[in-house]
C-alpha cells in the first residue's frame, strides 16, 4: 500500500511552516518505523528539494553520497564525480548556489553524529555563518529519539534555539491505524491494531485480504519475514547494550510491573536501572503509568510499568516463547496459543482504545484534563475521565465478550467509583459502559433512567 494515511496535523504543519518565507530549521524526530520518511516525502511533493539519506558509513563516504545528491540537484556533474571534501564546503556551495527558494532534508541525522561526535556544532556553524540568509527549508530528521533531544533540542545543545520548529512524529491512533483497512470492520481492525499498533511499516506488512490468523502466520511466525525479529532488531540498532534492555521488556511482558519487582526479575541493580526504564520510556517502548487520580504523579508509589508499544506486547506473547520451534517452522504451538489468549489480548486492546472513543466524544460530556485508568489494591475502572476545574468525573468500564452488559456491570462500576478520592464532595459524576455485543434490555432501561452513556464497539447509543 503506497498511499499516504493520516499525519494530517503534522503535513499541516510543515505547509504552515512552509508559507513562512523566512529560513526555516525543522526537527523532525519519532521512533524508526513510525512514518518520518514518508512524511517528509508527502511535504516535498511539487517542491525544491534535495532529500538525502545518512547511513552508518563513515563521515567521508555520507560527504560523497551527499555530493552526488546536490550535483544532480543542481545538475553539476563534477560535484557528482568528487562529492565534497568537508562539510563546510556543502555549506559554502549552497551559499553560492541557492537562489530561490527550495527544501534541504536530512534523514536519519544521528548516522552523521556518529561519525562525528562534533557534527551539531558544525551544523550550528553552518546554519550561523551560511544558511540563515538563505531562501531555504532545512530539514533534519532521526529515528534515534534521545540523541535527536541532545543534539538538536536541549538547551545545551549548539543547535538550540537555531530551529524555527520541531515535531515529534508518535505512532498512529487507532483511528489512524484503521485507515490502512478499508472496507473492514471495527472488530477486524482491532485486531489488526493488537498485532501491529500505530507503527505504519508494521501495519504496511499485514494484507487487508487475509484475516488476522492468516497475516501473523505469514508475516510474524516465519523466521525470514521483516516482523520476526524487529524487537531485537530495534534494540540492536538503537542502544549499547541491548541485553539489559531486552531482560526489563522481558520482565515487563510477563507481568512485573513494580520497579522492585523488575529489580528482582532481571538482577540489575537499582541505580542503573532507573537509568534504563529513562532511556525505554524515550523510547516509546514501555510507559510509566500512574492512577489518573493521583494528585502528585511524580511522587506517587503507585507507577506501574506497561509495555507501550503494542508490536512489543504481541511479540514477547506469540513469538519470543516460542522461538526454539518456530526456528524449526513449527507453528502449532503458537496457533494453540493464540486460540487460547489472543481474545483477551484484544480485549486489552479495546480497554486502552476506548480512551480515544471517548475523547472523540468529548462534547457530550464535559473538557477533560485527564483521561486514564484508576486502581488501588484489588481495585481497578478501565477509565476515568476528569477536570480538576469544573469538580466533574467520568467513570467507565469496558467489556469485549460475546455477552450482553447487564446492569450488573453497572452496578459494580458504581460501587468502585464510591471509593475513587477525588475532587469535592460535590462532584458530578458520569457513567459509561464500552460492549462488544450490545446491552440488555434491563441496561437500557436503567441507562435511559439514569442518564448512562452506552457505547457499541466504538459507536455512542442513543437511549
Amino acid at each position: 500500500m503506497d498511499k499516504f494515511i493520516n499525519r494530517k496535523r503534522e503535513l499541516k504543519s510543515l505547509q504552515d511552516f512552509w508559507k513562512n518565507q523566512n529560513p526555516q530549521l525543522v526537527v523532525i524526530y519519532g521512533k524508526r518505523r513510525v512514518g518520518k520518511t514518508e512524511l517528509i516525502k508527502k511535504f516535498i511533493e511539487g517542491k525544491p528539494d534535495i532529500y538525502f539519506l545518512s547511513d552508518n558509513l563513515p563521515e567521508s563516504m555520507n560527504l560523497k553520497f551527499l555530493g552526488r545528491v546536490v550535483g544532480e540537484f543542481f545538475e553539476d556533474n563534477f560535484l557528482i564525480e568528487s562529492g565534497f571534501k568537508d562539510w563546510y564546503q556543502f555549506f559554502q556551495y549552497l551559499k553560492d548556489n541557492v537562489k530561490k527558494r527550495m527544501v534541504l532534508a536530512i534523514d536519519e541525522f544521528p548516522y552523521l553524529a556518529h561519525a562525528n561526535k562534533a557534527i551539531s556544532s558544525v551544523f550550528q556553524k553552518g546554519w550561523d555563518e551560511y544558511l540563515s540568509d538563505l531562501p531555504i527549508f532545512l530539514i533534519l530528521c532521526g529515528s534515534s529519539i534521545s540523541m535527536m533531544e541532545s543534539e538538536t533540542l536541549a538547551y545545551k545543545a549548539p543547535l538550540y534555539g537555531r530551529r524555527t520548529g520541531q515535531l515529534l512524529i508518535k505512532p498512529l491512533s487507532f483511528s489512524g491505524a484503521s485507515q490502512f483497512f478499508p472496507g473492514k470492520s471495527m472488530e477486524d481492525c482491532l485486531r489488526f491494531y493488537t498485532i501491529a499498533g500505530g507503527i505504519p511499516a508494521y501495519l504496511k506488512q499485514l494484507n487487508t485480504h487475509l484475516s488476522p490468523r492468516k497475516n501473523i502466520v505469514n508475516e510474524i511466525l516465519s523466521p525470514d519475514k521483516l516482523l520476526y525479529n524487529e524487537v531485537e532488531f530495534i534494540l540492536k540498532e538503537e542502544l549499547r547494550e541491548p541485553r539489559n534492555y531486552f531482560s526489563i521488556l522481558k520482565a515487563i511482558a510477563f507481568g512485573r510491573n513494580k520497579f522492585g519487582e523488575i529489580v528482582n526479575e532481571t538482577g540489575i541493580e537499582k541505580s542503573s536501572l532507573h537509568k534504563y526504564l529513562f532511556v525505554l520510556e524515550n523510547l516509546q517502548l514501555i510507559e510509566k503509568e500512574i492512577p489518573v487520580t493521583e494528585k502528585n504523579p511524580i511522587r506517587s508509589r503507585k507507577g506501574c510499568y506497561r509495555l507501550q508499544d503494542q508490536f512489543v506486547k504481541f511479540w514477547f506473547s506469540y513469538v519470543f516463547p516460542f522461538k526454539s520451534e518456530l526456528e524449526l517452522g513449527n507453528t502449532a504451538p503458537v496457533l494453540k496459543k493464540l486460540k487460547e489468549s489472543f481474545n483477551i489480548l484484544v480485549a486489552q486492546t479495546y480497554e486502552k482504545v476506548t480512551q480515544e472513543i471517548l475523547r472523540a466524544h468529548g462534547d457530550d460530556f464535559f473538557l477533560f484534563m485527564r483521561v486514564g485508568r484508576w486502581w488501588d489494591k484489588n481495585e481497578e475502572i478501565d477509565l476515568v475521565a476528569l477536570n480538576d476545574e469544573t469538580n466533574e468525573i467520568l467513570f467507565g468500564e469496558a467489556k469485549w465478550s460475546n455477552k450482553k452488559v447487564g446492569t450488573n456491570i453497572y452496578r459494580d462500576l458504581k460501587r468502585k467509583a464510591s471509593l475513587v478520592d477525588w475532587g469535592k464532595p460535590d462532584r458530578k459524576e458520569y457513567f459509561c459502559l464500552f460492549s462488544r455485543s450490545d446491552f440488555t434490555e434491563e441496561m437500557r432501561r436503567v441507562a435511559k433512567e439514569e442518564r448512562v452513556f452506552l457505547f457499541e464497539k466504538d459507536k455512542l447509543k442513543k437511549c
